[in-house]
């Protein structure tokens, strides 16, 4: 679109870079089973399902305004359907997954039912204690393991693919697709219709009403994609570890507690913002891991000092230092004499 020179447009010359370089890292990625040795594998699988993770809650909390403290829930929810799908259901582990995240749609349509009536500080207990619901209700599944929990049988797990190699490769090309289609989505998901009356919500809640937009069911379609595709990362991390339990599927610290480390660190409601801080809480943690306690201590140093210095994350203060955007959702105005974007709109 143009008028007097006056260009409208949703890309940039950064974001335009920003593609291509992702698409040759994308590729170099996904060669990663024939250059990086198996623990490497293994580390940037979790990377990629934590990026997946924290790109979910800040979809809930930075764009929809849904303050979880309680994503563990489908998180376990969806380790525990992959066992019992696997298990009795006789099904391979890749079909599980998918399953898991239609099963994980279900269970939160009557759990968003009963949490939605809650506001603020409410809300986000309410999803911690029906996180508990779920873990002290799977710890008395005594066919799943009860509470000390249960492993995946070594034949479902050969089953996945011949040898042990092709099963570490498919473990993690599925942990990096997963976090491409999160990512994917997420970006599609605020592009759209839905997007823009998502944005004015965060914006101005009260002015977004009055222009005829449906609060509720824009936030619960928001809580019921954000808990179908936890459930099949959840399904994910457990395929990976191949045992379960209810305390470590339904651990807050490591399911909630560091996501919203990463996004309050990268930047909330931004997609880029996950990103940055999936990078910086694992170069954190492979650096001060050996530490015990202190590692907690540097963590929890590393967020107070952002939220003083850079409220809006480190990828806000990159943000407004050049004026970028690799992700654009809104429209900007350029100049016809300049190449640099003049205003960004909604």
């Amino acid at each position: 679109m143009s008028v007097q020179g006056y260009r409208v447009t949703r890309g940039s010359n950064a974001s335009r870079l920003a593609g291509l370089l992702g698409l040759i890292i994308l590729l170099i990625l996904i060669a990663a089973p024939w250059w990086a040795g198996r623990a490497d594998m293994r580390l940037m699988g979790e990377v990629f399902l934590y990026l997946a993770l924290a790109s979910l809650w800040n979809l809930m909390a930075g764009y929809a305004g849904l303050v979880s403290v309680g994503q563990q829930a489908y998180v376990g929810f969806g380790g525990y359907m992959l066992f019992a799908l696997t298990i009795f259901g006789g099904l391979n582990p890749v079909v599980a997954i998918a399953i898991a995240g239609l099963l994980g749609a279900a269970i939160s349509v009557p759990v968003a039912a009963l949490i939605f009536r809650l506001r603020g500080a409410y809300f986000a207990i309410g999803t911690w204690v029906m996180a508990e619901v779920f873990r002290l209700s799977f710890a008395q599944v005594s066919a799943l393991g009860g509470g000390s929990g249960t492993s995946l049988p070594a034949n479902i797990v050969r089953a996945m693919a011949d040898g042990r190699d092709a099963r570490e490769a498919l473990s993690y090309w599925l942990a990096l697709g997963m976090a491409v289609l999160v990512v994917a989505a997420v970006y599609l998901f605020l592009r759209s219709r839905n997007g823009l009356a998502l944005t004015a919500i965060r914006d101005n809640e009260l002015a977004a009403r009055s222009l005829g937009i449906d609060i509720f069911r824009t936030k619960f379609l928001v809580y019921i994609v954000t808990s179908a595709m936890t459930a099949m990362v959840g399904a994910l991390i457990f395929l990976q570890k191949l045992r379960i339990s209810p305390d470590a599927a339904f651990s807050v610290n490591d399911w909630t507690a560091f996501v919203i480390f990463i996004v309050v660190i990268g930047g909330i409601g931004t997609i880029e913002g996950p990103i940055i801080g999936t990078l910086v809480f694992f170069a954190l943690r492979e650096t001060l891991a050996d530490l015990g306690t202190i590692y907690l201590m540097v963590l929890g140093l590393v967020a107070i000092v952002i939220m003083l210095k850079a409220p809006k994350g480190i990828w806000g203060l990159i943000k407004d230092r050049f004026n970028l955007q690799l992700f654009p959702l809104g429209y900007r105005v350029v100049r016809p004499d300049s190449t640099r974007d003049d205003q960004k709109g909604a």
